[in-house]
């Protein structure tokens, strides 16, 4: 029985993978004796056609050969099973980006097609035991006959061993960022996440490899699954921060419940937020710490993340957003103490919507974990109109793999959030406990505006809740620091979640993006 394999499953292989990569000369069309296909014509147009005939027809699921050989090539086996990197493809002329292939595993055993582009014409590649050294003693020989990859990775040019852009199961496909650190995942699509039935995941079951970009690659992509069918270009840079442009033509094969445009999957399990939820010795342990979003109306806001009890989904309803990402804005090792995953580097990736995508939202789901090898958070873009069968979407959009988020507005941003006990420190315990059941909220801002202030009293925090209500507001400026720290005391009754928003004002300007935060009290 075949498992469902996690993005988190994935990103192990890579990582492993990537260490035992080995430098030498590409060699784009010769392959030890293997043979590519015939040439057949090649544009995105006939790629759109095969992507709109199948989703006119019922979905048929990609037989996987060798189901259980493929099971048994666990974690350690696919640490063995090196691609050969004297066969590394597209890799001239010199400075050119060298693609390598995935063997297929336990955890992406579907076959997929890899097609070589060049102008108008595309030939097959096809998989061959050839291509890889196995490291365990007849497993090539079992495997003779199976009948595709399971994705690739493009190189940085030679002679360096590190890759910077992967696709790898279903339709995920990552980038290590500016660090060469991989950490949150994108995806072409996704569907009925978070519903009361099982999620569906649609596979990018041919890729068609296109080295005619001046300083990265393009790729085709055509997808398949039970609910539609669709066709990509991805136009990929290896820049600072690396790009993606990513155009998405979808055809809808029956009526979906939730479609998630732009999806970005992700990981955070405790920051400085809930450090109590866990016992681990690390402060803190994420890939990413919070949701930026950039509204149709200008506003700018931060969505703080959390671990929560239960699935919890929020959605913020906008007209044509500007863009949003989910970051990891906090930068400093010393608030990880973890030099093997280097959580500080993880890329945060914005999507950058090109055009005007209408009313609809934002939604960021959260799931609850205990551990940092589960993806719990999901961010994509949900149309308001309904998905209807025979209905057909077009989407374009950047993706922006770096450090921060672009277009950095001229306001002050959220640095850190804490929440712990309310009511005035130093205040006995016994005293402490005979007020309301409340918390204090702490949130440090800076930049912006804030950066030319010096400390002053008269600097306000706007704060709403959907309930409760709030006490002891204020802002000052940390001591000794560019930073701006407003807290309150909010106070509550029961364990429904309470929505809460602050941003800083002086008189009527404002100096800060808005700060959000869903609370769920502890029960009593």
């Amino acid at each position: 029985m075949l498992v469902r394999p996690t993005r988190r499953d994935l990103l192990k292989v890579i990582g492993a993978g990537g260490a035992l990569l080995l430098a030498g000369a590409y060699s784009p069309l010769a392959f030890a004796g293997v043979r590519l296909g015939p040439r057949q014509r090649f544009n995105f147009e006939l790629l759109r056609e095969q992507a709109r005939q199948r989703a006119a027809v019922p979905y048929i699921a990609s037989r996987i050969p060798d189901v259980d050989l493929l099971y048994g090539i666990d974690f350690d086996t696919i640490q063995k099973i090196r691609f050969k990197a004297d066969q590394t493809l597209l890799g001239k002329p010199a400075g050119r980006f060298g693609v390598q292939l995935f063997h297929p595993h336990r955890f992406a055993s579907k076959p997929v097609q890899i097609y070589l582009v060049e102008k108008d014409q595309a030939r097959e590649l096809p998989f061959s035991t050839d291509l890889f050294d196995y490291g365990t003693p007849g497993l090539a020989g079992k495997l003779a006959d199976h009948s595709g990859f399971a994705g690739f990775r493009v190189m940085d040019p030679a002679p360096a061993k590190t890759d910077w852009l992967a696709f790898q199961g279903a339709s995920y496909f990552r980038s290590a960022g500016v660090h060469g650190q991989y950490g949150l995942s994108a995806r072409g699509i996704a569907i009925d996440t978070a519903m009361p039935r099982p999620e569906e995941f649609p596979d990018f079951v041919a890729f068609y490899l296109d080295q005619s970009a001046d300083e990265g690659i393009i790729v085709h992509a055509l997808l398949d699954g039970p609910s539609l069918a669709g066709v990509y270009r991805f136009t990929c840079s290896r820049s600072r921060p690396v790009l993606t442009d990513v155009h998405a033509e979808l055809f809808v094969r029956q009526d979906i419940g939730r479609m998630g445009v732009a999806p970005l999957t992700s990981m955070f399990w405790y920051g400085e937020n809930n450090r109590r939820r866990s016992a681990d010795w690390r402060p803190e342990i994420h890939d990413s710490d919070g949701l930026a979003l950039w509204t149709g109306a200008g506003e700018r806001l931060w969505r703080v993340i959390e671990n929560p009890p239960v699935v919890k989904t929020s959605s913020f309803v906008d007209f044509n957003p500007r863009g949003f990402g989910l970051s990891q804005r906090d930068r400093n090792f010393e608030n990880y103490q973890d030099d093997g995953a280097f959580y500080d580097r993880r890329p945060s990736v914005w999507v950058q919507p090109l055009g005007d995508w209408g009313e609809g939202a934002v939604q960021l789901v959260e799931i609850p974990t205990d551990d940092e090898i589960h993806d719990n958070l999901v961010a994509y873009w949900m149309p308001k109109e309904s998905v209807r069968a025979g209905s057909a979407w077009t989407f374009d959009y950047r993706l922006h793999w770096g450090d921060d988020e672009p277009f950095v507005p001229d306001l002050g941003r959220v640095r850190n959030t804490w929440k712990g006990r309310h009511g005035i420190a130093g205040l006995s315990a016994v005293h402490a406990a005979q007020l309301a059941a409340g918390v204090k909220f702490v949130i440090d801002f800076s930049g912006g505006a804030l950066a030319q202030l010096e400390q002053r009293y008269d600097l306000t925090p706007v704060i709403t809740t959907s309930r409760g209500r709030v006490d002891q507001m204020h802002v000052l400026k940390v001591v000794g620091t560019d930073r701006w720290r407003a807290s309150f005391d909010l106070y509550v009754e029961g364990t429904d979640p309470v929505e809460l928003r602050c941003y800083v004002r002086l008189g009527e300007q404002t100096l800060t993006e808005t700060w959000l935060y869903q609370y769920i009290a502890a029960p009593a």
